[in-house]
């Protein structure tokens, strides 16, 4: 579930308290290309106000249409099909005669929103179970490998992070990785035993934990769905917490620094039992390289190499920070050698 998605229901909430028709709408399954993926929402309010995204834009024109001449006269969920003919496909924006199947769900103090984003606000992962009989629905606890599923009967979505990213060290470049990581379906733990730095520093949404990182790490568990990321250029923080790290199931661990840091870093991490194949999990120096200078810039440098690894991208050691800078002190090496050549 991303930001956009918990935008939708937060709004779906607000129209329900002040007693206006809207109804949710949910991508359930898609043929061919398709803009947004299953899971995806959108809701529409009875003056056609519309939240959110369920396709690039021709599908939500045609719904805002239809309630704006028809009303919101919907009382049961509805499942219904565009794009199934080429002339729909075309018309509604789906490349490759894409089909996307949507439910339309009309809303009231029933469908139990404000109790969803209750439970969302306290971090749980849920699953609502909409009844596409009578609309009647029910949410229990989900877990992460859970997704969307339609039966005959019924839907069920599942909402709230997916994945959990701990960030080691509140400063200026874990508040930029931390905004941006929760719009990328990510539940946010900062951690920093240093109350100098934890003062004032606030992301909304973000839990900041004030625990030795290692002890931390050891608490929270990681799976396949977490990572961890090294900012604090500590030794004393750092290096403990990614020892911990490494030896978990965390699908990203990774450390900010320079080439001549994460060398030695690797070193010192030998020295704590960390095997070579564990060790080699570790990513340093983190990130893509985009010629990053700001820590805007850096954190999406980071982010971009952590959802790299998340899809099983493999990437090739010249995108990576210390592959394109020795390639590029490489190049400036041949560099004057030709100029003597021409000369």
């Amino acid at each position: 579930m991303d930001s956009i998605d918990l935008e939708v229901l937060k709004q779906c909430r607000q129209w329900v308290a002040a007693d206006l028709r809207c109804q949710l709408v949910t991508v359930i399954r898609t043929w061919g290309s398709s803009p947004r993926p299953e899971g995806a929402t959108l809701a529409i309010c009875e003056d056609g106000t519309v939240v959110g995204s369920v396709s690039g834009g021709c599908i939500e024109d045609d719904l805002i249409a239809r309630v704006r001449a028809e009303g919101i006269t919907r009382t049961l969920p509805e499942i219904v099909t565009y794009g199934i003919t080429a002339d729909e496909a075309h018309r509604f924006g789906l490349p490759c005669g894409g089909t996307i199947e949507l439910a339309i769900e009309p809303l009231s103090p029933a469908s139990r929103i404000d109790e969803l984003l209750t439970r969302l606000d306290r971090h749980e992962l849920v699953a609502r179970r909409l009844d596409l009989g009578d609309g009647t629905v029910v949410l229990s606890t989900a877990t992460a490998a859970m997704a969307l599923q339609k039966e005959a009967d019924a839907l069920t979505t599942i909402h709230g992070p997916r994945w959990q990213l701990l960030i080691i060290g509140a400063g200026q470049l874990s508040r930029f990785l931390a905004q941006i990581a929760l719009g990328m379906d990510y539940h946010v733990t900062v951690c920093d035993p240093r109350e100098e730095y934890r003062a004032g520093w606030q992301v909304e949404g973000v839990e900041v934990v004030h625990a030795m990182p290692d002890d931390l790490v050891q608490e929270l568990h990681l799976d396949s769905r977490s990572a961890v990321v090294a900012v604090t250029h500590d030794p004393k923080l750092d290096d403990l917490a990614l020892m911990e790290a490494l030896k978990s199931d965390a699908f990203y661990v990774g450390a900010i620094g320079s080439r001549l840091n994460n060398d030695k870093r690797r070193e010192r991490l030998k020295l704590f039992d960390v095997s070579d194949a564990q060790l080699a999990k570790l990513h340093g120096p983190i990130g893509l390289y985009i010629g990053s200078k700001t820590p805007a810039e850096i954190a999406i440098s980071i982010l971009a190499e952590m959802t790299a690894v998340k899809n099983g991208i493999v990437l090739d050691a010249s995108v990576r920070v210390a592959g394109a800078k020795q390639a590029a002190e490489a190049e400036a090496l041949r560099a004057p050698q030709a100029a003597v050549r021409l000369v």
